[in-house]
């Protein structure tokens, strides 16, 4: 196992790095804070023909110090004004700290809008092509000034999850105050394990593990272990280390077994579909019957007006529908080539009785096989 783990590290070429807020607001170490610190390592990896993307928490976390709060806000409007006070004092700090060292940075915000828009997706993909291209090390976070609930990401863990598909990265970075994932809870138990690898995300039992946050930042080791599983199923492998420890990127880089290793997924989905299954938010649900359910599932075949059944919720064509069988358990999710209202009507046909109802037919299938993701 460690010859893989420096074997999948050493060809790594473009790295997202979360860091979290008990990372960003942590006191300074041996005299250096950890923008600094960041910057220094940034500079050496990039010295070894590596890119890097930066997925930073810390803006509620340093606005609450500078409006002299004792606790993360509770309501969104007041996390919102938090994040508006700390937000350029973050990047002022991740600016000062990179030209230190001859870098640049640039400022990066999204909402889950921006990434659940195919649109939108490419278009923020095409921006940090070009910033890498320029030489600029984006740092990334969760607009946080006007994202309300139904568009939060949730975490920047899972914001670190989906960039990972959105520069096509190779290795995801997850930087904490924990030195990585236990067999149980640490703070419980004097006797728990740090796992060094995990071969199969899918088949870790997290619920086990006690899933606990601080003050200051909103994700646990729950939502650290889901943003692996979801860069494992993109091919991506991710580490989750302590990034209050000095040094601890340039250790990683060099195969070191720092924190916990997940291994990527074999068959990864191409970025297209890690987009449908992970980054869209499915806009309506189609309920197909059991032989068109057990066709897509085990025969690799598109889903037919012939096999739906019933159709649920408001969308037009291009969105992303959940796939549910007569139950209503989901069991695949894709792209409709109709909208809801033209389903409605094209429900249980054949392809050929489509234009004789429609006047039209766009495609056979209500959601191509290579638009379409079994979960």
């Amino acid at each position: 196992m460690k010859d893989l783990r420096k074997k999948l590290i050493k060809k790594a070429r473009r790295i997202v790095i979360k860091v979290g807020s008990a990372v960003v607001a942590a006191p300074p170490v041996e005299g250096r804070d950890i923008f600094e610190r960041l910057g220094a390592e940034i500079k050496d990896l990039k010295g070894s023909g590596r890119e890097a993307a930066i997925v930073s928490s810390g803006a509620i976390a340093l606005g609450i110090r500078r409006l002299g709060l004792k606790e993360r806000p509770a309501t969104i409007p007041e996390r919102q004004a938090a994040a508006a006070v700390g937000q350029g004092q973050l990047m002022a700090l991740y600016d000062s700290a990179f030209s230190k060292v001859g870098e640049k940075a640039a400022q990066v915000l999204l909402t889950h809008d921006d990434l659940g828009s195919r649109k939108r997706f490419l278009n923020a993909r095409n921006t940090l092509t070009a910033l890498f291209r320029l030489g600029i090390v984006p740092v990334i976070n969760e607009n946080d000034t006007v994202a309300v609930e139904e568009i939060k990401f949730g975490d920047n863990d899972a914001l670190s999850a989906l960039t990972t598909n959105l520069v096509e990265a190779d290795l995801l970075l997850i930087l904490s105050d924990i030195d990585g994932l236990y067999d149980k809870d640490p703070k419980a138990h004097k006797d728990a394990q740090k796992l060094a690898i995990v071969e199969d995300v899918d088949e870790l039992k997290i619920d086990a593990i006690t899933d606990s946050t601080n003050s200051l930042g909103t994700g646990g080791i729950k939502s650290k272990c889901e943003a692996a599983r979801r860069a494992a199923h993109f091919g991506t492998a991710t580490v989750i280390a302590n990034g209050n420890s000095p040094g601890v990127i340039s250790r990683i880089l060099s195969g070191e077994p720092e924190g916990t290793l997940f291994l990527p997924k074999e068959d990864r989905l191409t970025s297209k579909k890690h987009w449908i299954a992970f980054s869209a938010r499915p806009s309506g649900r189609v309920f197909v019957d059991d032989g068109a359910k057990e066709a897509l599932l085990t025969k690799g075949k598109s889903l037919l007006p012939s096999g739906i059944k019933d159709v649920d919720g408001t969308f037009e064509a291009g969105e992303v529908v959940h796939c549910v069988d007569l139950k209503g358990m989901e069991f695949a999710r894709g792209v409709a080539n109709y909208s809801s209202s033209e389903l409605g009507r094209i429900k249980g046909l054949k392809t050929a009785e489509l234009v004789k109802v429609l006047g039209y037919k766009v495609y056979d299938e209500v959601i191509h096989r290579d638009n379409l993701v079994v979960l």
